[in-house]
C-alpha cells in the first residue's frame, strides 16, 4: 500500500467534486497535483501543492482555494487535521490507525512491500559497465557496474521489464594496442625479450599497456600456440588472433570479476559482431534514407589548436536537428567508419530489439559524448525514444585519509577486485551508493570498516541484526507466541502509542513511495538515505528502551505489548531488507 497514493487519490476526487459542483472549471490538469511528506514534519503527516498548482489555471488565488480544499479533506476518512500553510500550501494529520495499518500491510507482504506497478511492464535497457576488454577493471568500473546493477533492481522492482547490457567494445584501436603489449608480453614469457627490453618499448610509446597482468595472458598464449606468433613478421597475420585471444581472456574475467561484485548481464553485445553483420552500414543508410547525413566541412574545434587539423569533406550527420551543437562525422579520413557510427549501430540495435526507453550508465569521461548520442537515439526513433545516461564521477581509494596505492597487477590503478578483497562486495556495493554518481566519492578502508554510525553500512546493518537479536530473545520470552511476520501482522497494535513509535510507522509507510520516486529520478542513492534514516530512528528507540524501562521492547510482565513491538522491530527488519535487496546486499543477522 503506497499511502501517498491513496491520499493523492482522496485529494483528486475532492477536487473531481468541486469541478463537477462548477466551483473549479472543466479541463484542470491534475497531473502535477502531487501528495507527499512535508519537508518539516512538525507540519503535518501529507502535503499537497493542489492550491499551488491549480490557483491560476483556475482563476483563484492559491490560499483562497486552498482554504475551499481543506475545508473539503477534512472530511476525508482518517484525515483528523487540516491546515493552510505559506502561498497556499495544504498540510494534513492522519490517524495513527492509518499507520499501524501500514505496518500490518508491511508484515504480510514480506521484502516484497515497496514493489510497484508503476513501470507496467515496460521494456527497458539498462547498459553499464561497458569497459573496454583491455585489462582488468577499476574502481570507476566497479561504481558504473554497480550504480547500474542496482537501477536495473530498482527499476524491477518498479514494475519496468529490464534488461542488464554489457557492450564489449572489441573491436578498433584500442583492443588492436593491447594485441601488440600482448606480443611483446609473450616474446618476455618465450624468452626472447627482457623485462627491460619490454619497459624500453613502454617508455618509446612503441606499445600502451605496461601493467603485470599480460603476462598470465601471454602464459596461456604460449602454453596453447607454442611460439607460433614470435616469427612473424607481418601485423595484420597475428594482430587479429592475438587481440580474439586478449578479449576473449578479459571477458572471462571482467564476468568473474562482475560475479563476484554480484553484478550479472542478461546480454553481452559485441562491437566487433556488430560491423561484421555490417550493421554500422544499414545504420548510416537508414538516416541517409531519412535525409539526416550530408557530405560537409565542419569548422575547427573551439579554442583548441590542432596542428593537423586541416578542412576536408567528411560524411556527416545532422545532430544539430536534434539537439546537438554541432554536425558528427561517420567517417574517419581513411574512410572506416568513426566510433560514433558504430555506436549509433548499437543503439540502433537497441531500438530494432523493441527497446525506446534506454538507460546507459558511463564515466563521467564520457560526459561530451551524451548529446550527440541522445541526437543519434532522437534521429532512430522519430523523437519517440528516450535515453538517460547517469554519469559516475571518480572514486578515491583512501586509508586513514591517505591515497592507496596503486595496484602491481594492474600496474597504474586500484582493481575492482582489490576492493572486493578487501572489504567484501556487500561494503563496496552499499558505500558506492551513498552518493549521487555524478558526485565524487571518496572510499576510505577504515572509514568503511569502522563500526559506527559514520559508517551507513555497518549503521544499517547494524539495526538489522539488532531486530533479529530482539526476536530471539523473544522466541525465549514469549515460547508460545506466534512470531512469524504473518502472526505479528495480526498483533494488536494499538499498543503503539508512543511518539517515536509512531513516527517509525510514518518512515514505513513511505517506503513504496520512496521506491517510485527514486525509480522516476533513476536515482538508487535516495534509498541509502532512507535506509540510513530508518536505521537511525530505529537505534534512537533501542536507547529510548533502555533509558526508559517501560519502553523497551521485550516486557516480560506485558506480552500485549511485547508483541506490538516485536511487529515494529519486524517491519523495520522487512523494509531494510527490501532495500538491501534493490541494492544487492545480503542483510546481516548477526554482527561479529
Amino acid at each position: 500500500m503506497n499511502i501517498f497514493a491513496t491520499y493523492k487519490a482522496h485529494i483528486d476526487a475532492v477536487l473531481g467534486a468541486l469541478i463537477s459542483e462548477g466551483a473549479l472549471p472543466d479541463g484542470l490538469d491534475l497531473s502535477r497535483v502531487s501528495a507527499e511528506p512535508p519537508r518539516d514534519a512538525a507540519h503535518g503527516d501529507i502535503s499537497t501543492n493542489a492550491a499551488m498548482v491549480l490557483g491560476k489555471p483556475a482563476g483563484k488565488n492559491p490560499r483562497e482555494l486552498a482554504a475551499l480544499l481543506a475545508e473539503r479533506l477534512g472530511n476525508v476518512p482518517d484525515v483528523t487535521e487540516v491546515s493552510v500553510a505559506g502561498p497556499g500550501f495544504i498540510n494534513m494529520r492522519i490517524a495513527d490507525d492509518v499507520w499501524r495499518a501500514g505496518l500490518s500491510d508491511v508484515l504480510a507482504t514480506g521484502p516484497s512491500f515497496g514493489d510497484s506497478r508503476m513501470g507496467g511492464g515496460e521494456p527497458i535497457n539498462v547498459e553499464y559497465v561497458s569497459a573496454n576488454p583491455t585489462g582488468p577493471m577499476h574502481v570507476g568500473h566497479a561504481r558504473g557496474a554497480i550504480v547500474g546493477d542496482a537501477l536495473a533492481r530498482l527499476l524491477d522492482k518498479a514494475g519496468f521489464k529490464v534488461t542488464k547490457e554489457y557492450y564489449v567494445n572489441d573491436a578498433g584501436g584500442q583492443v588492436d594496442n593491447v594485441a601488440r603489449a600482448l606480443r611483446m608480453r609473450y616474446l618476455q614469457v618465450l624468452g626472447r625479450i627482457t623485462e627491460d627490453d619490454f619497459q624500453a618499448a613502454l617508455a618509446a610509446k612503441e606499445i600502451q599497456y605496461g601493467g603485470d597482468y599480460l603476462v598470465p595472458v601471454a602464459e596461456a598464449l604460449a602454453k596453447r600456440d607454442g611460439d607460433k606468433w614470435a616469427d612473424t613478421p607481418n601485423d595484420a597475420d597475428w594482430i587479429p588472433p592475438l587481440r580474439d585471444f586478449t578479449v576473449e581472456y578479459m571477458m572471462a574475467g571482467v564476468k568473474d570479476d562482475l560475479k563476484a561484485l554480484g553484478a550479472e548481464h542478461d546480454v553481452f553485445s559485441s562491437e566487433k559482431a556488430l560491423v561484421q553483420d555490417g550493421m554500422v552500414d544499414r545504420a548510416v543508410q537508414f538516416l541517409a534514407d531519412a535525409d539526416l547525413t550530408y557530405t560537409g566541412v565542419l569548422e575547427p574545434p573551439k579554442g583548441k589548436v590542432l596542428d593537423d587539423w586541416e578542412p576536408r569533406p567528411q560524411l556527416l550527420f545532422k545532430a544539430t536537428e536534434f539537439g546537438d551543437e554541432v554536425d558528427r562525422p561517420l567517417k574517419k579520413s581513411d574512410g572506416s567508419w568513426t566510433y560514433f557510427a558504430g555506436d549509433i549501430a548499437y543503439h540502433k540495435d537497441k531500438v530494432d530489439r523493441g527497446f525506446t526507453n534506454l538507460i546507459n550508465v558511463w564515466g563521467a569521461d564520457h560526459g561530451g559524448y551524451v548529446k550527440r548520442v541522445k541526437a543519434a537515439l532522437k534521429a532512430l526513433t522519430a523523437n519517440k525514444g528516450s535515453l538517460d545516461v547517469q554519469l559516475c564521477q571518480m572514486v578515491r581509494v583512501l586509508n586513514k585519509g591517505e591515497p592507496v596505492k596503486m595496484s602491481k597487477r594492474a600496474g597504474t590503478f586500484v582493481t575492482m577486485r582489490d576492493l572486493i578483497d578487501e572489504v567484501g562486495k556487500d561494503v563496496v556495493r552499499f558505500i558506492m551508493l551513498t552518493r549521487k554518481n555524478d558526485a565524487p566519492l571518496d572510499f576510505d578502508y577504515a572509514k568503511v570498516t569502522e563500526k559506527s554510525r559514520e559508517n551507513p553500512v555497518f549503521y544499517v546493518q547494524y539495526a538489522y541484526a539488532r531486530g533479529c537479536s530482539v526476536l530471539r530473545h523473544a522466541a525465549e520470552m514469549f515460547p508460545n507466541a506466534d512470531l512469524t511476520d504473518a502472526g505479528l501482522a495480526k498483533t494488536d497494535l494499538s499498543r503503539l502509542t508512543d511518539v517515536d513509535e509512531i513516527a517509525v510507522l510514518r518512515t514505513l509507510a513511505a517506503w513504496p513511495r520512496m521506491v517510485e520516486a527514486a525509480a522516476q529520478a533513476h536515482e538508487p542513492h535516495r534509498l541509502a538515505f532512507y535506509m540510513y534514516d530508518l536505521a537511525s530512528q530505529f537505534h534512537a528507540l533501542w536507547n529510548k528502551g533502555n533509558d526508559a524501562a517501560e519502553l523497551r521492547f521485550l516486557q516480560s510482565e506485558d506480552e500485549s505489548v511485547s508483541l506490538a513491538r516485536l511487529a515494529l522491530v519486524r517491519g523495520v527488519g522487512v523494509v531494510i531488507a527490501s532495500g538491501l535487496a534493490v541494492f544487492g546486499v545480503e542483510p546481516v543477522e548477526e554482527m561479529r
